[in-house]
């Protein structure tokens, strides 16, 4: 079992080039599944749930090479949809290989996705617009049994909630189907356009991304192309929050800062210091920082619930009380145990974080629940005194590409053991 050691108390200062998102890559990965020919995604970062989303597609009959950061997919022949539950369980975002199996083999087999636990994110809003499009559903000793008896086809699906993963998947599942799908109440996230615009590049026909309305036109095949991941918007927020807690300044480039304004503008309201580039963000933090009087995470473009918990190891210093409320998922609270563990002062009660800002947070031993819980926790680490001994680094290596090099490069003392 790995584990970081951390030194705290070391100024962070150089430039971080941002890894490719995460959470583009794994439904474009699914997506690739659709295409005729092979499909050449660039700057895919080098993550344990993108080494998973790999085997679901060798195990459906794809070949798929992963060399540095480019991932090489061939799904001529997709000749399997069932995927195996070991390779289900091991991360939510298993689930987009649902909408992306039915498009392109009218069927699949699929054991309930895995990843962190953070409380309850039922599926039914996927399997509910499925259903919508025909397809036929049924559950039987913990898997989920799909056919399409008269093939897909469109259909006006209105989402209850704004989900991303529903989005995604009814999206991947109406590109090939007969007629056209009307997506209302859609998710707005960045990474929603991205893999919208891969598979415009692949010959979908998709309209809306980006805004609340999405209109896919069913086209009879796609084929595959050469496409470059967008920056990880939530990586740069966390090489950010290292920054704000232990002091220094950073240049992150190869980024967004337009899909960021919403975490940039709490950093400032801090004292912070953000300069926004094209594709580049210089970051200096020094002194106390101040409270965040309230604090709400919200679908996109509001605070996103991912930024949430590296944001509060930050506050966990600032002059004054800061209020987190915490919208999206329950049980998003767990990493606050291990902050207390290492002097924090904070309040939990449902939905509510109620931090109070000491002078210093100070080394421990503590675990990561799960993957931005264990982001936080390096985080708090880094501005700590003394050493901090981080386990269950499985977590944060689902999202962080070599993180201990990252930060190394810019000054951190950090080692896995």
């Amino acid at each position: 079992m790995q584990k970081f050691v951390i030194q705290g108390g070391r100024r962070l200062e150089g430039d971080i080039q941002v890894q490719g998102a995460k959470n583009s890559a794994l439904p474009i990965l699914a997506a690739s599944l659709l295409c005729n020919g092979e499909s050449v995604l660039e700057n895919c970062p080098g993550l344990s749930d993108v080494y998973a989303a790999c085997r679901i597609l060798t195990s459906a009959g794809c070949h798929c090479d992963m060399q540095a950061q480019t991932v090489r997919v061939r799904a001529d022949a997709p000749h399997t949809a069932v995927i195996p539950e070991p390779l289900m369980h091991g991360m939510r975002s298993s689930i987009m290989f649902l909408g992306a199996m039915l498009g392109r083999m009218q069927t699949c087999t699929l054991g309930y996705p895995g990843g962190c636990e953070l409380g309850p994110r039922p599926i039914d809003l996927h399997l509910d617009a499925l259903r919508r499009m025909g397809v036929s559903i049924r559950e039987e000793q913990g898997t989920l049994q799909c056919t399409v008896p008269k093939g897909l086809h469109g259909a006006r699906i209105h989402l209850q909630f704004p989900s991303v993963g529903a989005t995604e998947n009814i999206i991947l599942a109406a590109v090939l189907a007969k007629g056209e799908t009307i997506i209302t109440n859609a998710a707005r996230e960045p990474e929603i356009s991205d893999l919208v615009h891969f598979l415009q590049c692949c010959g979908a026909k998709i309209e809306g991304e980006g805004s609340s309305t999405v209109r896919i036109r069913g086209v009879k095949q796609l084929s595959g192309c050469t496409y470059r991941i967008m920056p990880d918007r939530i990586v740069t927020a966390t090489w950010l929050a290292c920054a704000a807690a232990a002091g220094g300044a950073l240049r992150l480039t190869g980024t967004d800062a337009q899909s960021l304004e919403g975490i940039l503008d709490v950093f400032e309201q801090m004292g912070c210091r953000c300069s926004r580039n094209e594709d580049s963000i210089c970051f200096s933090a020094a002194g106390p920082l101040r409270a965040v009087r309230s604090l709400r995470t919200m679908p996109y473009p509001g605070f996103p619930t991912d930024a949430q918990a590296i944001l509060m190891a930050v506050l966990c210093t600032a002059n004054g009380t800061s209020v987190i409320e915490e919208t999206i998922f329950e049980n998003r609270f767990r990493h606050a145990d291990g902050l207390v563990r290492m002097g924090a002062d904070i309040r939990t009660a449902g939905r509510i974080a109620v931090i109070r800002g000491v002078d210093h947070l100070h080394g421990a031993q503590v675990s990561a629940t799960d993957l931005r819980g264990g982001a936080a926790l390096l985080t708090a680490a880094l501005g700590a005194k003394g050493e901090t001994v981080l386990t269950e680094i499985a977590h944060i290596d689902r999202g962080y590409d070599a993180p201990e090099q990252v930060l190394s490069a810019v000054g951190a003392k950090i080692e896995r053991r």
